[in-house]
């Protein structure tokens, strides 16, 4: 069986994988991702115990134990560049036996929930709300590194969508993966759902202007306005079109659900969202036990 050279699967030296810092054995089959640091603590903080603390650059981990169900929840950072490292790294504590450098036969399928922040892209969600991404809209160019096939559905949204929106192919091209239908199922009675446009950036590639102007000036009108088959585009994040992306390429579920700290066309931003990411920790915390 082909071995995986020293350069390409990256460990540290007590034979962890590289940035995550992890054993396998530290790693929950449910697992939560969050963008900050900081909100890995709050949490944990809900566990009946933490068996495991890792921390390595931006990168914190905590494993515990919430009603008899293992979970993981690990800060990502902002960006599909750090979904990459995470993602792989995840799949590679579960499907590569790392002594040996060798992929295993079996492989094994990780729940992947992110819990997030976003801007809402349709006037009548509110802030302060709940969104689930049906689909993740890439923006971000990241799957077109690898071998991966989009279903019809997901052919017919680009080419409605390029259709609509005349969206420049001088920009990376875009891509879009359904969430997993089990985890979807688990919120779509608690949240708006919709698909989610995922922005390699937080000022330009998200219709943000300060001091350097647009080649793109209408970005954000166009995506408001899109819709096929029912289908709207309902908010703008960083992460999960990688994270739908790279968890079905390597046959993992995957799921994002969202605070709405901001709503870009009623030009509101939450005074307080920390209460309603509160109520969501706590929804996303009761599905996964329920899930197990």
């Amino acid at each position: 069986m082909h071995k995986i050279e020293p350069s390409e699967l990256v460990l540290q030296p007590d034979n962890s994988i590289y940035h995550l810092k992890l054993h396998p054995e530290q790693l929950a089959k449910n697992v939560i991702v969050v963008g900050d640091p900081g909100r890995v603590e709050v949490i944990s903080n809900y566990f009946d115990r933490i068996d495991h603390k890792v921390s390595n650059r931006e990168i914190v981990t905590h494993t515990g134990i919430l009603n008899n169900t293992p979970i993981t929840v690990m800060s990502t950072g902002m960006g599909t560049d750090n979904i990459d490292i995470v993602l792989n790294e995840l799949d590679a504590l579960v499907n590569i036996d790392l002594e040996n450098r060798i992929i295993k036969t079996e492989k094994k399928s990780l729940n992947i929930i992110r819990i997030g922040t976003c801007g809402a892209m349709q006037k009548e969600i509110p802030v302060n709300s709940f969104v689930v991404s049906s689909f993740g809209l890439g923006l971000d160019g990241l799957m077109n590194f690898y071998e991966f096939e989009q279903t019809d559905e997901e052919n017919q949204l680009l080419t409605a969508f390029y259709e609509q929106t005349n969206y420049a192919r001088t920009f990376a091209q875009p891509y879009f993966v359904k969430a997993s239908n089990q985890l979807l199922d688990l919120f779509k009675n608690d949240c708006h759902i919709g698909i989610t446009a995922t922005a390699p950036g937080f000022y330009g590639p998200q219709g943000r202007v300060l001091r350097v102007p647009l080649k793109e000036k209408q970005l954000n009108e166009k995506l408001n306005q899109f819709n096929y088959n029912n289908h709207q585009i309902v908010n703008f994040e960083m992460e999960t079109s990688a994270l739908y992306g790279l968890s079905r390429a390597m046959g993992h579920n995957a799921c994002t659900v969202c605070v709405a700290v901001a709503n870009r066309f009623a030009k509101e931003f939450s005074k307080d969202y920390k209460p309603p990411l509160k109520k969501l920790i706590e929804l996303t915390l009761s599905k996964l036990t329920e899930l197990s």
